[in-house]
């Protein structure tokens, strides 16, 4: 299909040629349209399967793990058979509609009374979890988990292929009380307070590290869709799924466990280009923890632990770059609801 007149002349623009269209991908007509939106080579989309597969990966559900893979791995099944590249997919957990981050881990049900329509409106579908209490609590162990599943969220959004978009608040766990469709809200309930930004130092120092370390590996910011094989030659595939045994993914439909590695050697492609490090992501969405068998990393690398959300603040992330040396080389424990990223150097 050529493109309209319109994506012609603006391609030819001194000034537009490269401006960024991204599609909320709903056609006229009410239909969902991802995967599917008319992009003419031009369009990325906002990838409303991504933020409903991690929305669910996250509250535990059992059934979901098949599409969390192509969500990390930059929505192949969507955008590949078009010709459509890993940034064709803008990634999101939460956006200028529906919950905060802190509300989707804080809430089981929208609370949207303040808007006048006998909470009616706004979206009912949520997949949410509040933890264990509807709501703002003073349970510790509550508060505790929220934060952890917040960060959770923002990890998944980091180390996935594809462009990753944060909702403004989100990075100091701002809340709308519940309220999911607070547009016509001009008060504290939609205003940011940015008291959160003490509230939640732990959140928002996470937040800043996660986009740091995006910004240092460019393994995590492929443009081309990842093939699974080592095509090079170089000893390792581009790409592999693991378990809780290494070079094994297990995809049993109860499944709450996942990892994968980036072989950075990938990234480059010339001469001139450095390659980058290995990245291994242990997922744990169990209630329970879970051992991982790591996989062995060439000669004279060893894995260096950068994040684990499962660790109280500080522990729980490092300055990229300066990731600490995990005292086990073969096995790495992943507490319940927790997600553990390393770096090979």
């Amino acid at each position: 299909m050529s493109n309209p007149p319109l994506l012609e002349s603006l391609a030819h623009d001194p000034i537009l040629g490269k401006t960024k269209l991204i599609a909320e991908a709903w056609d006229a007509g009410g239909l969902y349209q991802v995967g599917s939106f008319p992009s003419w080579g031009r369009w990325a989309e906002w990838n409303g399967k991504f933020r409903d597969s991690i929305r669910r990966f996250l509250k535990s559900d059992s059934d979901v793990l098949s599409d969390v893979k192509e969500r990390i791995i930059g929505s192949p099944d969507l955008y590949a058979s078009q010709g459509r590249g890993i940034k064709a997919s803008v990634n999101f957990v939460t956006a200028h509609d529906g919950f905060t981050l802190m509300d989707l881990v804080s809430y089981n049900s929208k609370h949207n009374e303040a808007n006048g329509e006998d909470n009616r409106d706004g979206e009912n579908h949520n997949n949410s979890w509040n933890c264990g209490c509807e709501g703002e609590t003073d349970d510790p162990e509550i508060n505790s988990l929220r934060h952890r599943q917040v960060k959770n969220a923002i990890t998944l959004l980091m180390v996935s292929q594809g462009i990753p978009m944060v909702l403004s608040g989100d990075e100091m766990g701002n809340s709308q009380k519940g309220n999911n469709n607070a547009y016509c809200q001009d008060n504290e309930i939609a205003w940011l307070d940015w008291n959160n930004l003490e509230k939640n130092a732990d959140i928002f120092r996470y937040f800043k590290q996660m986009i740091r370390f995006r910004r240092r590996h460019q393994v995590l910011r492929y443009e081309e869709h990842l093939r699974h094989q080592d095509y090079r030659n170089l000893g390792y595939p581009d790409f592999s799924w693991h378990g809780t045994k290494a070079w094994q993914p297990e995809c049993g439909h109860n499944n709450l466990t996942l990892a994968f590695m980036l072989n950075g050697q990938y990234v480059a492609n010339t001469a001139e280009a450095h390659p980058d490090d290995f990245i291994y992501v242990a997922m744990n969405m169990h209630w329970e923890m879970h051992g991982f068998e790591l996989p062995q990393l060439p000669e004279g690398m060893a894995w260096h632990v950068f994040a684990n959300t499962g660790m109280e603040s500080p522990q729980d992330i490092f300055e990229p770059g300066e990731e600490p040396l995990t005292d086990n080389q073969h096995e790495v424990l992943v507490g319940p609801r927790s997600i553990i990223i390393l770096v090979g150097k």
